[in-house]
C-alpha cells in the first residue's frame, strides 16, 4: 500500500482494542524511528518514555481526563524533553560523532564551542520551548511511521503534564513530559474509523508559486 493510502487510512483512533497489543517487532519499529526522527542540529533533546503497565496506565488515567485510549492500547508513548540542556549534552553529540566517523576534533571545536554558547545563551524557558518544536516533529514522524506499519494512534495533549511527571518520577530523571502517543489497534465498534477524513482542496492547502 502506498503511502498516501497508509495516511488515508491513518485516523485519531478514539477507542482501542485492549486485547490487541504490538509485537516485539512492531514495538522496536517505533523506537528505531524515534531515534531516527530529525532534530535540530541532531542534539536530541527528547526523550520516549513507553508504558506497557496496565496497572501504571490506570494511575494515569485521571490525569489524562479519563480518556480511555491511555489505557486500552497496547502502549503509551510519553514525548518528554530534557528540562534543561547544559554543555554535558552537546559534548555527548560531538563525542558520537568523534566515534562514528572518525571526524577529527580541530574540525568539530568550532561548531562544539558556538552550539555551547547558544545553549548558554537561552534562558531554561527558551531551552524548553525549542526541544518541543523537537518533540512536534518527532510524533509527526511516528504517526506516519505508524500509518505505514498498519499500528493505529492517537496523538494527544490533553493532560495534566504535571500530574504525568509526578506520577512517573520525570523530574528525578531530569525530563518533562509534553505528548501523548497511545499506539495500538482499533476496535471494531470505533465508529470514527469510518469516518471520511475531512481535508481542505488539494489546491487550497498548497499554493505554488
Amino acid at each position: 500500500m502506498s503511502i498516501i493510502e497508509s495516511l488515508k487510512w491513518r485516523y485519531a483512533t478514539k477507542k482501542f482494542d485492549p486485547s490487541k497489543n504490538l509485537s516485539a517487532e512492531k514495538l522496536h519499529i517505533l523506537k528505531e524511528a524515534f531515534n531516527l526522527t530529525a532534530t535540530s542540529f541532531g542534539l536530541q533533546t527528547i526523550s520516549l518514555v513507553i508504558i506497557e503497565n496496565k496497572t501504571l496506565r490506570n494511575q494515569l488515567l485521571e490525569a489524562a481526563y479519563n480518556q480511555r485510549q491511555v489505557v486500552d492500547a497496547s502502549h503509551l508513548l510519553i514525548f518528554c524533553i530534557n528540562d534543561t540542556i547544559n554543555e554535558e549534552h552537546v559534548d555527548d553529540l560531538y563525542d558520537n560523532i568523534i566515534h562514528l566517523r572518525q571526524t577529527p576534533e580541530t574540525i568539530l571545536e568550532p561548531y562544539r564551542n558556538d552550539l555551547k554558547l547558544m545553549m548558554q545563551n537561552m534562558s531554561q524557558e527558551e531551552q524548553q520551548e525549542w526541544s518541543i518544536k523537537q518533540v512536534y516533529i518527532a510524533i509527526g514522524n511516528l504517526m506516519t511511521v505508524c500509518a505505514v506499519e498498519r499500528i493505529d494512534s492517537c496523538p494527544m495533549e490533553g493532560f495534566d503534564r504535571t500530574q504525568f511527571d509526578a506520577i512517573l518520577n520525570l523530574k528525578d530523571k531530569g525530563l518533562k513530559s509534553v505528548l501523548l502517543l497511545p499506539v495500538g489497534y482499533r476496535a471494531e465498534d470505533d465508529m470514527f474509523s469510518g469516518f471520511k477524513k475531512v481535508r481542505k482542496k488539494l489546491h487550497d492547502a498548497v499554493l505554488e508559486i
